[in-house]
């Protein structure tokens, strides 16, 4: 198996695309993801230009999002995405590894990043923010979902793959979105029930360009 992240998180979800899909295709009871796409819905104009960072399978949020917005879906995985231009065709989709992606300054109103940061290594995630920050137009919004710092950079099995997972506790994720010029709107530590049991993850709606800096 190698021992580089990004590859482990590559072939993982290339090989589980059909059983992540059948585990998390379908929102749950009080799913938040549900919640927080209507609330950024609530702050931007029908056509707004969203970014999804790793979209997987277009599953729920991808779906949602998509029925108002001009959607881009990036993910690492192949096998994601062929999944998802099958379930979500008004989307455009893009194979990139998110801390390397290049686009355009000021090209999105909105990004999203749903249960994907727990897949960056921890050094990269506050770089990604600040690159986020850079995507965004003035003013633009930023919905993410964080880990609460239970995997220092670790490889462990997940859905039947050795996958990578990383994160922060919640004040080290807040400071960051500090440093990259994010102000936020909710910052708050949701729980849900899903098909591998119960989940409590940091859920972030934020605002850029107020506030800090975006080194």
């Amino acid at each position: 198996m190698s021992s580089d992240p990004k590859a482990i998180i590559e072939s993982g979800y290339d090989a589980m695309a059909e059983e992540y899909l059948s585990a998390f295709g379908e929102a749950v009871p009080d799913d938040p993801r549900v919640r927080f796409v209507g609330e950024l819905g609530s702050h931007l104009a029908d056509g707004a230009r969203v970014l999804e960072l790793g979209c997987g399978a277009g599953v729920t949020a991808t779906v949602l999002l998509a029925q108002r917005f001009d959607v881009l879906g990036v993910d690492i995985s192949a096998g994601q995405l062929a999944l998802a231009a099958r379930r979500v065709p008004r989307a455009a989709f893009q194979k990139a590894d998110m801390t390397q992606l290049e686009l355009p300054e000021a090209s999105f109103d909105a990004v999203t990043a749903f249960y994907s940061f727990n897949h960056i290594p921890r050094a990269e995630q506050q770089p990604l923010l600040a690159r986020i920050g850079r995507w965004l137009r003035p003013g633009g919004l930023l919905l993410a979902s964080f880990g609460r710092g239970g995997s220092a950079d670790d490889v462990e099995p997940w859905l039947g793959v050795p996958m990578f997972f990383a994160s922060h506790d919640p004040a080290t994720n807040t400071r960051h979105l500090a440093a990259a010029g994010f102000v936020p709107l909710v910052d708050e530590l949701v729980s849900m029930e899903t098909a591998l049991g119960r989940e409590t993850w940091q859920w972030v709606l934020a605002r850029s360009g107020a506030l800090g800096t975006r080194s």
